[in-house]
């Protein structure tokens, strides 16, 4: 059993409580997932069942949108609504918010950015989780990344005398944290900020609209039709080279063959045979095809 899932994680589970559902349900352990969301978010979760656990990595590292609701006037501990209120604005303070200045703020962390990822996260700290470091009492400041916000836009917003709700579609790179945009436009804004809702839409080539429905974990049911082949799933996310027979003989066998391919200017290049079948991941290496995996 080899190939991807792509669920639609509900809320209050846990990414690998879903993955720990899927193994019961098939049958197998040889399952993992791409992107991990955290469990107040729902939405597009991509499992690899197999040897596709093999193609997660290349995965996670696609680029994903989000709609999320940012809650301004209220800061907490986790910078999302599971945390524990630290601070809020006054009721003059949010009188005086202007939409314009909002999306001013929210142009600024557009483009490239250097992002402070929340302490909670899931950002390994000598070789220990940061979250898990926090609990045990531990003081944690991740250092700040580059990441790529491409789009941070306001899709609509309800005032309260306390805060003010922001509902948000956000496209970006991996190792953005929506949470770290909530909290960040928050202090731009002299306001504070929270996350209170997100959902994951896109990661990568797929979608919410080919998400299998939540009800089917519960359920303890996966149609074996929502299992995508090897074979579909590399040509959704990397460009196809057919090479000849004699030539997948080599590949099976991890020697090396001349590199000819020459259509994209991807850097990886799923290498399949003439029948279809997906043989192995390969970049090129001077005049040769380097395997940085072969499934066969």
């Amino acid at each position: 059993m080899n190939g991807l899932l792509v669920l639609d994680k509900p809320s209050d589970w846990t990414s690998h409580d879903v993955v720990g559902r899927v193994r019961r349900i098939l049958g197998t352990r040889k399952v993992g997932h791409a992107g991990t969301l955290d469990p107040m978010a729902t939405g597009v979760l991509v499992l690899g069942v197999g040897r596709a656990t093999r193609l997660l990595g290349y995965i996670s590292g696609a680029d994903k949108t989000y709609t999320a609701t940012i809650r301004l006037g209220q800061s907490t501990t986790t910078d999302d609504a599971q945390g524990e209120l630290t601070g809020h604005a006054s009721p003059e303070a949010m009188a005086e918010v202007q939409m314009s200045s909002v999306e001013e703020g929210m142009a600024l962390l557009t483009g490239t950015i250097m992002q402070v990822p929340s302490s909670v996260s899931a950002i390994k700290v000598d070789g220990k989780r940061a979250y898990a470091r926090v609990r045990s009492g531990e003081e944690v400041v991740l250092a700040p990344r580059k990441v790529d916000v491409t789009e941070f836009t306001l899709i609509d917003h309800q005032f309260d005398d306390l805060w003010l709700d922001l509902h948000v579609r956000v496209t970006c790179s991996s190792g953005t944290y929506i949470r770290a945009l909530a909290r960040d436009l928050g202090n731009e804004l002299g306001l504070g900020g929270h996350l209170t809702a997100l959902r994951r839409t896109r990661l990568g080539p797929w979608d919410e609209f080919e998400a299998l429905p939540p009800e089917h974990l519960a359920a303890g049911s996966i149609p074996q039709e929502s299992l995508l082949s090897m074979e579909a799933a590399v040509a959704r996310i990397f460009p196809v080279w057919v090479v000849s027979e004699s030539q997948a003989v080599m590949v099976r066998n991890g020697r090396r063959i001349d590199w000819t391919y020459a259509e994209s200017a991807d850097p990886v290049i799923a290498v399949c045979d003439n029948d279809g079948n997906f043989l192995a991941l390969a970049e090129q290496h001077g005049p040769t095809a380097k395997y940085l995996a072969v499934f066969v």
